[in-house]
């Protein structure tokens, strides 16, 4: 696995009973169910090949995205 960030969120009580009925589904730890939570969201948007894409054409172009 290439390098990780952790980060901390907070979640209501309500918000989190509603994550939890994904344990088994997107996963049985808690970083893993929203992990898979937010990249599923990510790829329900679209924002995962549009970000991909536009990183391929900045590369083909010349551009750097550093």
């Amino acid at each position: 696995m290439s390098k990780s960030k952790r980060i901390q969120v907070a979640f209501t009580e309500s918000q989190w009973d509603l994550i939890s009925c994904f344990r088994g589904e997107f996963g049985e730890g808690d970083a893993d169910i929203v992990r898979n939570i937010v990249l599923a969201w990510l790829a329900e948007k679209s924002m995962i090949t549009s970000t991909v894409k536009n990183k391929i054409i900045q590369k083909n172009m010349g551009g750097h995205d550093d």
